[in-house]
């Protein structure tokens, strides 16, 4: 199996890749990262800007016109969306073996 390079994803990057299934400015995208962890994953601007522009250059996410100039809205592409799944899959692999083992903790 030939894994992407770019897996795994970092927690911050996974949750801001799943908030941007559908378009979101930057605040909105914090907010949801922030309820989506239950509060675990709280995003600085500063990191959140330099994550989207990672996120851009690999072309995982794209920006939108909203109609607004003010506010930049971005989205997850075809190949952010693949990369999604690809983690998504890896993950659900790992959570597999660790209940075929009935290791004691709840998932």
């Amino acid at each position: 199996m030939n894994r992407n390079s770019l897996l795994p994803l970092t927690e911050t990057t996974y949750y801001i890749m799943l908030v941007l299934q559908e378009p979101a400015h930057g605040y909105l995208i914090m907010q949801k990262v922030e309820e989506m962890s239950l509060g675990d994953v709280r995003i600085a601007a500063g990191t959140l800007y330099g994550a989207v522009e990672n996120l851009l250059k690999l072309q995982l996410i794209e920006r939108i016109a909203d109609g607004d100039n003010r506010r930049k809205v971005y989205v997850l592409t075809a190949k952010g969306r693949e990369l999604l799944g690809q983690d998504a899959k890896r993950m659900n692999h790992m959570t597999s073996l660790l209940k075929e083992m009935d290791y004691d903790v709840e998932i």
